[in-house]
């Protein structure tokens, strides 16, 4: 069945086979050498542009793990996917030395060149090799000049007549055990998308083979196992796939259900958490299980995002938080953000705080050690298990050349109901790992309501306000996991008329009485602009609409000089319609000043009550009741 918020609550226990996979279960004899990377030279989807894997100059066929080159052809992998990122494994891993060995058809002279950088990128050749005949060619380099930056390459010029290059491998010498490893993917009513990551993985027999187990939680009413194209995969997985039904618990809650199962199979089993709506690159889950398996210290390694929008675009090298100002997402320094990896490679090794999981590798250790996430439904999940792994003393690395494709964030509007769990559950995850200033807190609390208000999102406002109450109701809060709060958030946003997209060209402003008013720059004293707009929505001495505002003029210092504004949604898929309403205002602004001011007061009780609450929280005996098993 089905309850009022959408969410699947049907029994838990559906699954394709009954308990662990044998795969997971056994011994993992390792190899005489570890293969750190492939050589891959086309991309996992057509949108995905070749350039990010191999750049050719002349003639060439590429597929994905072969290059043919006629004569007088260059190529070179110094691009996203075909560099090694030698910093990252000198500075974290065992590895001291690397060889790089291809298979190669020659009909005349052939030029190889193993190629470095450094910090600022500057080129140095490390080996070389000339090939006239057939066969096997191995390049060697030591890995002891990159701690602060840099990476490795190869640069190929067919010189004498045609080449082709496959089976290519980075190696070191193989640790004493393989790690075995799973893949949790959550997944709530994206079918289609999930049944095409489970392709993916299924589409690389390297990858499949690597894989000990696959779990797809499947949160949702359109059912995963309902795909034509999932059930044609299945077979391939042998006994390796397992499809789990729950109720709609989130991420927290899907992704925590990967690592229960996973951690109650098997205690050293490592676990890749997985997006069901990424567009997959098999090869990032092989370079992730060798990262892991070479660290000196079980180490989290995340996978780096790409835009699905715009694919050769970078998220960001790294992210780590500003908890005193209740922040996630911010970037690393020297990092690189929504920066095209076409153009630009990110030479300095930069260290994460955490890691989204988007893909994320967490080590057996970690959850023996710390225990599963905190059932925080979604939203900050990913960052708090981060952030309490590194207290433990297990740090988080990004791993460049490792990436997935995620949907484009900026696409997505700030005013949405999942602004109630980001305000929530920044405020619970800070309160846990920083002492929070009251003062503060409840200043820049104030401070963002009020901009809400002059920029008339009431439904903002009251949203976020929401997720500060329930944050004052202390851990009794996440006692049924967010099914009832997600409901409460979702459902009561539309007694705020400017929540509701509408399709452009009918909105319920005729088009005939729109103009487009532009803004102009960001105010020096943004703080005495507050109070000005403030005051004059107060007082109605705002200009008469209806004007539009787009997306990228939407700042509250803008739309506030208006009473009447059509703003463009950020997804470019409608438009809102904010009008002044001052009674409305006139009550959120009352409500956050008594929610702010029991803040201001309970806040440090408060955290304490969070802090001692997390054993329990974060137990399995609390997630199988969740769960509603045993």
């Amino acid at each position: 069945m089905v309850d009022q918020a959408g969410q699947a609550v049907t029994e838990n226990s559906d699954r394709l086979t009954a308990g662990a996979p044998a795969t997971l279960r056994a011994e993992h004899a390792a190899p005489e050498r570890l293969v750190l990377a492939r050589g891959i030279f086309s991309g996992p989807a057509p949108k995905i542009s070749d350039d990010l894997y191999v750049v050719v100059k002349g003639r060439a066929t590429r597929e994905r793990q072969a290059l043919w080159l006629d004569k007088g052809t260059t190529a070179h992998t110094n691009t996203y996917f075909g560099r090694f990122a030698a910093s990252y494994w000198q500075r974290w891993t065992h590895v001291k030395e690397l060889e790089v060995g291809m298979t190669l058809e020659v009909t005349g002279k052939t030029r190889i060149r193993l190629a470095a950088s450094d910090i600022a990128g500057h080129r140095r050749v490390v080996d070389t090799a000339v090939v006239r005949e057939a066969g096997r060619v191995v390049l060697r380099a030591p890995l002891d000049m990159y701690v602060d930056g840099g990476a490795l390459w190869l640069e190929f010029e067919a010189l004498g007549g045609e080449v082709s290059i496959t089976d290519l491998e980075w190696t070191t010498a193989a640790p004493e055990r393989v790690r075995p490893v799973a893949i949790a993917i959550c997944t709530f009513n994206r079918a289609l998308d999930c049944a095409n990551t489970v392709a993916a993985l299924a589409s690389d027999p390297t990858v499949l083979s690597l894989i000990d187990a696959v779990y797809v939680v499947d949160q949702g009413t359109d059912l995963v196992q309902d795909q034509a194209l999932f059930t044609e995969t299945q077979p391939k997985f042998g006994d390796k796939l397992r499809y789990i039904r729950q109720p709609n618990l989130g991420g927290a809650g899907g992704f925590t259900r990967g690592l229960y199962e996973v951690s109650g199979a098997n205690e050293h089993a490592d676990v890749i958490l997985m997006d069901d709506d990424i567009l997959c690159e098999p090869e990032t889950v092989l370079r992730l299980n060798a990262f892991a398996n070479m660290t000196v210290e079980p180490t989290l390694v995340g996978a780096q995002m790409l835009f699905l929008f715009n694919p050769d675009y970078l998220n960001v090298g790294a992210e780590e938080t500003n908890l005193p100002k209740l922040r996630h997402g911010q970037k690393v320094a020297k990092a690189l953000r929504n920066t095209s990896m076409l153009k630009k490679h990110q030479e300095r090794r930069v260290d994460a705080g955490y890691q989204a999981w988007w893909t994320c590798l967490i080590p057996a250790e970690v959850v023996k050690e710390i225990g599963l996430p905190v059932p925080i439904f979604f939203q900050w999940d990913d960052v708090e298990y981060g952030l309490r792994a590194r207290k433990h003393g297990f740090v988080t690395v990004t791993l460049p050349n490792a990436a997935v494709w995620h949907a484009d964030f900026y696409w997505k509007d700030f005013d949405d109901w999942a602004r109630y769990f980001s305000s929530r559950n920044s405020l619970i995850v800070s309160s846990l790992h920083t002492d929070l200033d009251p003062k503060a807190i409840t200043r820049q609390l104030f401070r963002e309501i009020g901009e809400y208000l002059v920029g008339m999102q009431y439904g903002l406002a009251h949203t976020t306000l929401q997720g500060v109450e329930d944050f004052l109701r202390g851990p009794e809060a996440l006692r049924d996991g967010g099914i009832e709060a997600l409901a409460k958030a979702r459902g009561s946003r539309s007694d705020y008329a400017e929540t509701i997209k509408h399709p452009a060209a009918t909105s319920p402003v005729p088009n005939a009485h729109l103009h487009v008013r532009r803004a102009g720059g960001e105010p020096s004293r943004p703080l005495l602009i507050l109070f000005k707009r403030a005051l004059n929505q107060w007082t109605g001495r705002v200009i008469p609409g209806p004007v539009a505002v787009t997306r990228e003029d939407a700042h509250w210092w803008h739309v506030g000089l208006f009473n009447h504004v059509v703003v463009t949604d950020a997804s470019q898929s409608g438009v809102r319609v904010r009008v002044r309403d001052k009674e409305t205002a006139r009550a959120l602004l009352l409500r956050a000043y008594r929610v702010l001011k029991q803040l201001r007061t309970e806040l440090p009780e408060l955290q304490n009550r969070w802090r001692s609450a997390v054993p329990e929280l974060t137990s399995r005996e609390n997630w199988e009741r969740l769960y509603g098993i045993k």
